[in-house]
């Protein structure tokens, strides 16, 4: 029999599979029978399984996961791609899917691709490799191709396959804005998403339809755009600040979500304009921090954690009957949430 034992000074390697079989003289098979307790392993002699018991515990044999599942179909669990983790939109929508896949007993891996297309194909690969069974796309577009059931929260890319669990933006649109209107607010500052959330376009053209209903569609000079990417209320701040170099001659602000919100507050308060009553703020998304913030922030509430709990369903569904038919698209609806940071426009500001 061949030894496994090694010098000292060498770290010692994950005893395998194959190692056993060679130190044993033993088939893979046979041992994976007798650790697995398989019904064939009681057509072994009592002396090999006894055998087979002490090499693993003698060299502190630990099974893959592979190893343990030779010969079964599936791996219970799913690959998950995001842009980046941080406060907001993914955390809220993460804690969706968590919490249905624990009940569902499904394990998941997330690999984040920093807004770069390259990595979003290469992951998408790479956990097809490591026995992902599907995959849910967070906030952006299922751009490649995969044998795999997929699902895109927030992605609105159309191919055979996938299934794109969306906000019914029109409505948010009508929403925020009827919100302001009723409030007497005319001069509205509409803040245009980064082109790398895949949200961004379809939401702005939904927000530019309404305000031409309402008659409120925006001059050039209250048209902002966030600046750059990620999850900060820098992204706010700056267009703001910018904004005010140019002109103070708006009574409201719609931003593209809430952190932008925060960050638009943040400067407004520093140019001694008060939220609301000099200015009102209508933030998107409704985050955890929305309600804290000072003032709270009136909001139109997408429902993130129902649509991260949605498209993990939809997901398992087709994991599940891969045969059935399925949507290509779900539709969540918004809500809108009044709080502080919006008021009736003042006298003084009409």
């Amino acid at each position: 029999m061949r030894s496994l034992t090694t010098k000292a000074s060498t770290p010692r390697k994950r005893t395998s599979l194959k190692d056993l079989a060679a130190y044993l003289g033993l088939s893979q098979t046979t041992i994976s029978f007798v650790l697995n307790d398989a019904p064939l392993a009681k057509n072994l002699t009592e002396e090999t399984r006894r055998r087979v018991l002490e090499a693993a515990r003698k060299f502190n044999y630990r099974p893959s996961y592979f190893a343990l599942n030779l010969h079964k179909t599936s791996s219970d669990s799913v690959g998950i791609l995001v842009s980046e983790h941080s406060e907001g939109y993914n955390t809220v929508v993460m804690e969706g899917i968590d919490g249905f896949l624990l009940k569902k007993n499904f394990l998941y891996f997330t690999a984040c691709h920093y807004y770069k297309p390259q990595l979003v194909k290469e992951y998408a690969e790479l956990l097809l490799n490591r026995g992902a069974e599907g995959l849910l796309v967070l906030n952006d577009n299922a751009d490649f191709d995969s044998p795999l059931p997929v699902v895109a929260i927030s992605g609105h890319l159309e191919r055979p396959g996938l299934t794109n669990v969306i906000l019914d933006h029109r409505a948010a649109a009508r929403l925020a804005i009827h919100h302001l209107y009723d409030l007497g607010h005319r001069k509205i500052v509409f803040m245009r998403g980064h082109h790398s959330i895949a949200d961004s376009a379809f939401r702005w053209e939904a927000m530019m339809e309404v305000a031409r209903e309402f008659g409120v569609q925006p001059s050039p000079e209250r048209i902002i755009q966030f600046a750059g990417r990620g999850w900060s209320p820098k992204t706010g701040y700056g267009p703001v600040q910018r904004l005010l170099s140019t002109t103070r001659d708006f009574t409201a602000l719609v931003a593209f979500n809430d952190i932008t919100a925060i960050g638009a507050i943040r400067v407004l308060h520093e140019a001694h304009l008060k939220v609301p009553q000099d200015v009102s703020v209508v933030g998107f998304d409704d985050i955890n921090a929305a309600h804290f913030h000072v003032p709270s922030l009136t909001t139109i509430r997408q429902p993130l954690k129902h649509m991260g709990k949605l498209a993990a369903g939809i997901l398992l569904d087709r994991i599940t009957n891969p045969s059935a038919p399925y949507p290509s698209t779900m539709l969540a609806k918004p809500t809108l949430i009044v709080r502080e940071s919006t008021d009736r426009i003042a006298s003084s500001r009409r």
